[in-house]
């Protein structure tokens, strides 16, 4: 057995970081003195510590070593959480990678300077359209691989450029949308159908990047509120001109064009 001031010297873990994990359970003593609580600790134990010093060489968080110390048995599974630590590593670097290269477009001369676009503003009436269509809660950045699938199903019998439409009337992590392809082919499926879509009218505009899609919204409620227009739901997005199903291409030459419906005039 070990003293607590012992097995932190063989441990090199501070008498501080022991008490810790001891009320934590995440390394508790063998054997406690019931007359003056003093901890004492065994050979398992040290083994515990040499897992526990590993873990935090790794970078493991205490949250992940108390799981550690709650699942890990031996050296194979062990092997398996370390896989598992590389993957969420891997997801970091990339979410990193993102980051810096969203912050390194804001370092670019001009750039944090106003930059506002001059939409151009339509009211028209939007004809009744056959489409393709899978509605879903998502998020929005799953829409590809659904309009992938439509187009899958529909065989090549698409009659104009795809769309979303989006029933909520804020912005949602979780989102109800509709995405379509206008064709002509009568579609069945278990998840792809075909309807109609009635005629509206709505406010339009067309937006280039579409990173700054909200602008083009901006844009549009601006537009509704001067005119005392009330805007309805689902919201369209046209993807005039976007990414291949393979390839992305270059995001500076997509289009996009926003439709929000509005009321009849009486």
């Amino acid at each position: 057995m070990y003293k607590i001031g012992d097995f932190s010297k063989i441990t090199n873990l501070t008498v501080k970081a022991l008490r810790y994990y001891d009320e934590e359970n995440i390394l508790n003593p063998s054997f406690r003195c019931e007359e003056n609580s003093y901890r004492f600790y065994n050979d398992n134990d040290f083994k515990k510590a040499e897992l526990i010093v590993l873990l935090r060489e790794l970078n493991f968080s205490i949250s992940e070593i108390k799981d550690v110390m709650a699942i890990c048995d031996d050296k194979a599974d062990l092997s398996y959480i370390l896989e598992e630590k590389k993957d969420m590593i891997k997801k970091k670097i990339m979410g990193e990678k993102a980051l810096l290269k969203k912050i390194n477009l804001y370092i670019k001369p001009n750039l944090l300077e106003d930059d506002s676009v001059d939409y151009i503003i339509e009211v028209k009436d939007i004809p009744a359209v056959k489409v393709a269509t899978i509605r879903y809660k998502g998020k929005y950045s799953n829409c590809g691989k659904h309009i992938g699938r439509i187009y899958k199903a529909i065989k090549g019998d698409a009659k104009g450029e795809p769309f979303n439409c989006y029933y909520d009337g804020e912005y949602r992590e979780e989102a109800d949308i509709e995405s379509c392809v206008p064709t002509s082919k009568q579609v069945n499926g278990s998840e792809v159908t075909t309807k109609e879509l009635p005629q509206i009218r709505a406010i339009s505009t067309m937006q280039g990047a579409y990173e700054s899609i909200n602008m083009a919204y901006k844009a549009v409620f601006d537009y509704a509120k001067e005119k005392g227009i009330n805007c309805l739901t689902p919201y369209r997005e046209i993807y005039v001109k976007g990414p291949g199903m393979i390839f992305r291409g270059n995001p500076k030459n997509y289009i996009t064009e926003v439709i929000i419906p509005i009321q009849w005039e009486v």
